[in-house]
């Protein structure tokens, strides 16, 4: 028989109470600022997305470690609202991702992030700061060269950690008309903001929820907010991760499919065919979501493409699927869709996953969802085919036997692709005569979205007429879908010139590099399988 625990003594159980009365800065619920709403870059955002995405922006993570204690983005920019001491100024939060730029200004190349007081000492940063703002205030639509867009972004990320720590990036008092909101005045409320920061300081959680709830009063007050049921949704929407959660199964259903044994229609077979619907759902659950946060199609900018690529690539294999019932569908899918999630997630300075108010020239929705929807609806078929050619290839370069229906349903894939990317071109043309004034003008991304649709019908016309048969076919996919990939990326974050500057941005291309000579790879091994798996020539 065990003796029973004694309870804890009176003081020590009076402890415990005052340490719950009295946490560390750090371990006081935040609860209560997850209804608060602030508005940020054009827009009206929960709290908790704006603390998130200003921790991203800070260190491209939202957990830090500061002092020897891990704070999450909640606590990490709360903190520097509340107690915006020099502790801040001297922790290692801001990204310098950029090895070139830390050689050249003399930065420590294996570290990734510094400090504010660092970064501020270096002289090198700061003339390739000045530099670039120099260009830009030339020109405001000029190209800023290697190193000085790093600097740029660098010191973007040091004025945002200086606006958090002097409060002027909290705007949370709506305005009396439709103007921009303001940050808690001290002189208005300065009551308020320093009952916030004492009882933040103190570590006392019933004052600062005390102060919390008039502040959530006083923006009820206004009737400016959104709908409360949008702040609910954007907020769920960031905790769940449902493109995480998506890219998780489906790469189940890719272990189940790569296990099947056959043609059949087994259970490893229906297992994958659950988890990739399921994955699926979550996915169109996301997306659904984002366009209700935002109230527009999920497709303006390279992380939105990203993901609409993903998805449209599983609804074309699910749909060849339900006809078919190959199995090659789905497993020429799974690595596209994987691949691009997990990129999107890990690569939050390249992708940026922000909601942001669209750019005037986008507003009229019509024609963002026919046109843009159309082209990467394109690029998604374009991806499958590309994800069963390798299934193809790698069938030639594992010694295994070539069916010729898969050539079949990678000829069908890329009609599709076709269809869609004319049809999505054209729309192009109409939608620039209606916004530009012109149906053509050979802007980098019109020419090159013509490059794309010329070489797959190139591909489709050698096929039809006899040129090349299936292996041809295979190695035609991959060599093409190279075109997609420019047009794609590549004007946009590499050219970074034209019209459509809307969709610009930086950073990736060493990742891009590595896919494009792996492809090469792949597709000279396959070439060099097959030609040595031929029977020799007989003699005469």
């Amino acid at each position: 028989m065990t003796k029973p625990r004694a309870l804890l003594p009176l003081p020590v159980l009076g402890g415990l109470v005052m340490s719950l009365l009295h946490a560390p800065l750090h371990a006081l619920p935040l609860s209560q600022l997850d209804r608060l709403v602030i508005q940020e870059g054009g827009r009206k955002k929960p709290y908790p997305v704006f603390a998130e995405e200003a921790a991203r922006s800070l260190s491209g993570k939202t957990s830090l470690s500061i002092g020897g204690e891990k704070l999450d983005a909640m606590g990490l920019v709360t903190g520097c609202w509340m107690n915006p001491g020099g502790q801040w100024l001297a922790s290692d939060m801001i990204l310098v991702s950029s090895l070139p730029l830390k050689k050249e200004t003399g930065l420590d190349p294996s570290r990734k992030l510094f400090s504010h007081e660092e970064l501020s000492r270096c002289a090198a940063l700061a003339a390739k700061m000045r530099s670039a703002a120099e260009t830009r205030r030339r020109d405001p639509r000029a190209k800023i060269p290697g190193t000085e867009k790093e600097a740029a972004d660098v010191g973007m990320r040091l004025a945002l950690l200086e606006s958090l720590l002097s409060g002027d990036a909290f705007r949370i008092i709506p305005s009396g008309d439709d103007g921009p909101w303001v940050c808690l005045d001290p002189g208005t409320q300065g009551s308020l903001l320093a009952s916030m920061r004492e009882a933040w300081q103190s570590g006392s959680r019933p004052r600062f929820d005390a102060a919390c709830r008039r502040l959530l009063e006083l923006q009820e007050n206004s009737g400016k907010l959104p709908p409360r049921w949008k702040l609910r949704l954007e907020v769920l929407y960031q905790k769940a991760h449902p493109f995480r959660w998506a890219w998780v199964l489906y790469a189940l259903a890719g272990g189940f499919l790569l296990v099947r044994r056959g043609t059949g229609n087994g259970l490893p077979y229906r297992l994958a065919w659950l988890l990739a619907g399921t994955g699926f759902l979550l996915q169109a659950a996301g997306l659904a979501s984002r366009v209700l946060i935002a109230g527009r199609p999920p497709v303006t900018n390279m992380y939105e493409s990203v993901i609409w690529v993903a998805f449209g690539t599983v609804l074309f294999a699910l749909f060849f699927e339900c006809k078919e019932r190959a199995g090659v569908f789905l497993l020429g899918a799974v690595p596209v869709a994987v691949t691009s999630l997990i990129f999107a997630d890990i690569q939050p300075m390249v992708l940026d996953r922000a909601i942001h108010p669209l750019t005037p020239v986008l507003r009229d929705n019509f024609w963002l969802t026919i046109h843009v929807l159309t082209i990467t609806l394109s690029y998604a078929a374009f991806a499958l085919a590309l994800g069963i050619a390798h299934v193809i290839l790698g069938r030639i370069i594992a010694g295994r036997e070539t069916v010729p229906a898969l050539h079949d349903y990678l000829y069908r894939v890329l009609q599709v692709g076709v269809l869609l990317l004319a049809t999505g071109t054209i729309l192009g043309g109409v939608w620039a005569n209606y916004s530009w004034g012109r149906f053509w003008d050979w802007d980098p991304k019109e020419t090159w979205a013509l490059t794309a649709l010329l070489g797959y019908l190139f591909l489709l016309h050698g096929r039809l007429t006899g040129l090349w048969g299936g292996f041809g076919l295979a190695v035609g996919s991959i060599v093409a879908f190279q075109g997609i990939l420019m047009a794609w990326y590549g004007v946009n974050f590499l050219l970074g010139a034209g019209l459509h500057s809307y969709g610009f941005g930086s950073g990736g291309a060493p990742l891009v590099a590595v896919f494009v000579a792996l492809e090469a790879l792949f597709v000279w091994t396959a070439f060099l399988k097959r030609r040595s798996s031929r029977p020799p020539a007989r003699e005469p």
